[in-house]
């Protein structure tokens, strides 16, 4: 609502008709769509890369969404962010850390960015000592997350979405819990 009328000038005098500011809104007010810009995006893409046979990238794209590239290199046309994903057993992260060594190096194909290493777990359990300080060497060059034994994926069951201790990657990869 606006109002009008005359105000005084400091002088005393009558001064111009000014409209002062609407105070009032009648009914709900409704909720401003988003605008687009740089800080609003879609969830980045992934493509997972697995480090060595059986390592689980299908189940992890199933499970997350983004690209399974097997064992292969991402293609032109595939997310240049990349996932590599080990087994948490001995092969597994020895596969890990030749893969990082690769990045590390340059000699991944242009294009790639190494996002992080997705270790799943190979048994239930707690894992023993050397393999727990093999990791410690790969976090301290690259973000890793880390998948628990699930025993639904085992049995092809992929439809209870990601584990709750996998937060950090589900946020990651853009996947709403």
């Amino acid at each position: 609502m606006r109002t009008t009328g005359t105000t005084q000038a400091p002088t005393g005098q009558p001064g111009p008709e000014r409209f002062g500011p609407e105070i009032w809104l009648r009914g709900p007010v409704p909720v401003p769509e988003p605008v687009p810009g740089p800080y609003l995006s879609a969830p980045r893409r992934f493509s997972w890369l697995a480090t060595h046979g059986g390592a689980g990238a299908s189940t992890l794209a199933a499970v997350y969404g983004g690209h399974d590239c097997g064992r292969d290199w991402p293609a032109p046309g595939d997310p240049p962010s990349v996932l590599l994903v080990a087994r948490t057993h001995a092969t597994g992260l020895e596969s890990a850390l030749r893969a990082l060594e690769v990045f590390r190096r340059g000699e991944a194909p242009q294009g790639l960015d190494l996002d992080a290493v997705v270790l799943v777990a190979d048994a239930p359990g707690r894992l023993p000592r050397p393999l727990v300080q093999q990791i410690r060497v790969l976090e301290s060059a690259v973000d890793v997350h880390r998948v628990p034994w699930v025993t639904e994926w085992r049995l092809g069951d992929l439809g209870g979405g990601p584990p709750r201790e996998t937060e950090a990657l589900a946020r990651l990869t853009g996947i709403r819990r």
